[in-house]
């Protein structure tokens, strides 16, 4: 297997809707960030601040969105419809597209890292 080693290639392995999504998390975070470092961490899409802002990945059931914990606790009630762990929310391609929800998670971490 090749090492990713840029956002475009990484969403170049993936076809149809999980394509579209993954190119409109991309587009969002981008548009709401725009002086985010766009780089490739842990194998997948990563945007940084100081440190890490989020990450995102495709698999063939779910979009993987990771707003490291502290994301994902001030949303627990929103992502409740959602399979969460500590750092991490799936969003199933069974369902709609949460984007709005994941806006407000990005602002809420560019907000965080920037009184960090």
């Amino acid at each position: 297997m090749n090492k990713i080693t840029n956002v475009d290639e990484y969403i170049s392995q993936f076809e149809g809707e999980v394509k579209e999504r993954l190119i409109l998390l991309r587009e969002t975070i981008k548009g709401l960030v725009p002086e985010a470092t766009e780089t490739i961490g842990y194998q997948m899409p990563t945007y940084k601040l100081k440190r890490n802002l989020v990450h995102f990945a495709g698999y063939k059931n779910h979009i993987g969105f990771y707003p490291i914990p502290s994301g994902i606790k001030a949303f627990e009630k929103e992502l409740k419809p959602y399979t969460t762990s500590k750092g991490a929310v799936q969003f199933p391609h069974n369902k709609p597209f949460p984007i709005e929800l994941i806006k407000k998670i990005v602002r809420f971490r560019v907000k965080e890292e920037s009184t960090n």
